[in-house]
């Protein structure tokens, strides 16, 4: 059997993403946009799934696809919903 190293804790993984939630979060409100224009605008069908992505609800998060089409309709660089506060 294989001795595989933990590479990450589920409390790291949910940092991370509750991190990328909370940028997208704060870069939609500066863009004074709604979770339903954004929802729609990335190929959402309702504000109700945008809305657990961006408040990291029930295990959901934005993926890759989510974020390069957020940061095209921000006009952001994708790096920036990585970043951490400190």
């Amino acid at each position: 059997m294989l001795n595989l190293p933990e590479i990450v804790t589920q409390e790291q993984e949910d940092e991370f993403f509750k991190n990328i939630s909370l940028n997208v979060k704060r870069i939609r409100k500066s863009k004074n946009m709604s979770q339903l224009e954004v929802a729609l605008s990335i190929g959402q069908q309702s504000s109700g799934f945008y809305a657990h992505l961006e408040n990291y609800a029930h295990g959901k998060h934005f993926n890759l696809k989510h974020l390069l089409k957020l940061s095209k309709l921000f006009e952001v660089p994708i790096e920036e919903f990585f970043k951490f506060e400190t």
